[in-house]
């Protein structure tokens, strides 16, 4: 099996929001929900410790994620903001719930910050005479950047272990989002300069295209996406939310790393929770994956960003998913489709961990 790096997962808004304990197999959580509105805002869970092991999910980046006020649901939606000390607040909040699980279940989860940690990780998931399981590790990404209420904060933000920053989920007063279109503002291209300084990682998901296209030319650090699809194989969509083949190759040349989703209506423009999931597989999965190695002419920029949990669960991903666990069912599609083990390590992983060893800091 392969090691899978994770590149989205919401858990402290899941553990914030629903009270989900991601220490629980899924199985559990799933019994504990039965009946409870969780399920139908968010619906089954798809993560879980247990999970996360017998997938070999060994490293997530966990999210801070926050949605502005205007972008409530109904009522339980209770994360939300109003304004820029509000999201600030909040989002300090959810580096606290990182910390607490960190702190009350060492065994089970460790916040990788530098390239020490990131190597200490690695070396306990090869390590297979342990008596112990491993930790998965997480490292910490901010969707939406509207908690840095100025870039001059951004050091307090590095010295809590935040990595990676994206400007945008909806739009934010640094750049446009997903259905609120706009380029880099001002304020956007002096948080960029800011963010290259230090050393972050820009996450280009959510961003609108002329902000990401602005972005992918005047960003001096590292960039990813960390959860996108290919917008060529979702015609018509209507959303600004994927990448254009432009996007694609930009940040190819960029040497960034795209996480693409299993999630239904990322795989098949139209699709609808009413629709059921028998008609979409792995395979779409799998098609998704290959465009972006086809435009990169190798398998090196490409990776995984699931988004469990991230306002959608059981019955909203490839038929042949339960839990996390089955990503690695991806291994013999891939295989078919002519990609090597060497080629299917670096999908599942090892294209994030190379990002990650060149970019987080030494110490």
């Amino acid at each position: 099996m392969n090691f899978i790096v994770d590149a989205h997962e919401d858990l402290a808004w899941n553990m914030a929001v629903f009270q989900r304990d991601y220490t629980r197999s899924v199985q559990e959580t799933r019994h504990i929900e039965q009946g409870l509105p969780v399920v139908q805002h968010n619906g089954n869970t798809l993560l879980g410790y247990p999970e996360f092991q017998r997938g070999q999910v060994g490293l997530i980046f966990a999210t801070l994620f926050l949605s502005p006020a205007r972008k409530k649901i109904e009522e339980w939606d209770k994360l939300i903001y109003h304004n820029f000390e509000e999201a600030h607040q909040l989002y300090r909040d959810q580096i606290d719930i990182y910390r607490r699980l960190i702190d009350e279940h060492p065994d089970k989860f460790n916040i990788i910050r530098d390239q020490r940690g990131l190597d200490l990780l690695l070396s306990k998931w090869q390590d297979t005479e342990s008596e112990h399981a491993p930790p998965t590790g997480l490292i910490m990404l901010m969707e939406g950047a509207e908690g840095v209420r100025s870039p001059e904060e951004l050091e307090e933000w590095w010295d809590l272990g935040l990595r990676i920053i994206g400007p945008a989920w909806a739009g934010t007063r640094y750049c446009g989002g997903t259905n609120e279109p706009g380029a880099l503002t001002a304020a956007g291209k002096e948080l960029l300069g800011a963010m290259a300084d230090f050393g972050f990682t820009l996450d280009l998901s959510h961003m609108d295209e002329k902000a990401t296209l602005e972005a992918l030319d005047i960003y001096e650090g590292a960039i990813i996406a960390s959860h996108s699809n290919a917008a060529v194989l979702l015609p018509n969509s209507g959303s600004n939310r994927h990448l254009s083949d432009r996007v694609i190759h930009g940040i190819i040349e960029r040497e960034g790393v795209i996480g693409v989703v299993p999630f239904n209506a990322f795989l098949q423009a139209g699709w609808k929770k009413t629709d059921g999931r028998k008609d979409i597989s792995l395979k779409h999965v799998v098609a998704q994956i290959d465009h972006i190695c086809q435009i990169a002419g190798d398998a090196h920029h490409v990776g995984i960003g699931s988004d469990f949990d991230g306002g959608f669960g059981l019955d909203s991903v490839p038929s042949d998913i339960d839990t996390i666990a089955d990503l690695q069912k991806l291994s013999p599609l891939l295989a078919e489709r002519g990609y090597t083990e060497k080629d299917n390590a670096a999908i599942f992983g090892a294209n994030f961990i190379n990002h990650l060893k060149k970019n987080l800091p030494s110490t």
